[in-house]
């Protein structure tokens, strides 16, 4: 098969194949993959592209380091040599952006625009459309929404001088759950060892823990905080402060509410097996 009759065999699948999942579960693309899945062979003119989509990014003013992350590499050049190779690793909105800036004329942008844009709206949601979704289906939109903020958290909290990253979250979740730490919540749950947390909680927990992610993130930019302490006593406050505002209101502690009786993880194996078996 030439290469004309590869691209004209891309599909959806093609991204989807290149997609990469981080120790934290977020999912990113690397530039260079996406480059050749695009069909540009000169990383110059890519990168012309990538400068492009970066732009449209600050005049939406969304925080363009956030979506595209510089990843360098070294790489041989021969004779044991090397030199560092530019690369980034991509959210799905940077992917969606390079792929409106790129060349329209490939036949396989035009794909990537339909793609990442559907792929992008799907992970937008109205106030309406939320109310009508199932428990699980909110589980799965609030999960999706943590694992963005978790990333963009752990970027904002990089740049003030966050080095060990389980004592940061951890700082959290001791404010929001009178003292837990992850893995007083992991085993208060019932968990196995390094199953997920966040993928073992209910929407209204999740939410709460995101409130807390978002504020974090925010008030880190805010007080231009510079040190890892201050930034893990920013953390224990905030989740403190959701804590005194759920108590507040009369709501559920969130170490009170109920676990649910299957993973996200589970629900995801299991609507595969169902859509394997139609």
């Amino acid at each position: 098969m030439n290469e004309l009759d590869k691209k004209e065999n891309y599909t959806n699948q093609t991204f989807e194949d290149i997609k990469h999942i981080d120790e934290n579960g977020i999912e990113f693309w690397y530039a260079r993959e996406l480059m050749k899945v695009l069909s540009y062979k000169d990383w110059r003119y890519f990168d012309a592209v990538i400068e492009k989509a970066k732009l449209a990014c600050q005049n939406s003013e969304i925080t363009d380091i956030d979506h595209f992350v510089v990843d360098n590499k070294m790489v041989e050049i021969g004779s044991g040599a090397k030199r560092e190779q530019k690369d980034y690793k991509l959210t799905r909105y940077a992917c969606y952006l390079i792929a409106q800036n790129a060349n329209p004329r490939l036949k396989i942008v035009a794909l990537a625009q339909t793609y990442f844009t559907i792929q992008t709206r799907k992970q937008e949601i109205s106030e309406k459309e939320y109310t009508s979704l199932t428990e699980d289906e909110k589980r799965f939109y609030q999960r999706n929404l943590t694992r963005k903020g978790n990333y963009s958290l752990n970027q904002t909290a990089k740049n003030a001088g966050v080095k060990n990253f389980d004592r940061f979250h951890n700082s959290g979740y001791k404010g929001l759950y009178n003292g837990e730490t992850a893995d007083d919540i992991a085993k208060r749950k019932g968990l196995r060892y390094r199953e997920d947390i966040l993928d073992n909680m209910g929407s209204e927990e999740l939410a709460a823990n995101l409130f807390r992610i978002t504020q974090t993130e925010s008030r880190l930019k805010k007080d231009n905080i510079c040190s890892e302490k201050e930034a893990n006593k920013t953390h224990y406050n905030i989740g403190k402060n959701i804590r005194e505002v759920i108590a507040k209101n009369g709501g559920t502690m969130p170490e009170k509410l109920l676990t649910p009786k299957k993973s996200l993880k589970q629900l995801e194996k299991e609507n595969k097996r169902s859509l394997k078996e139609k």
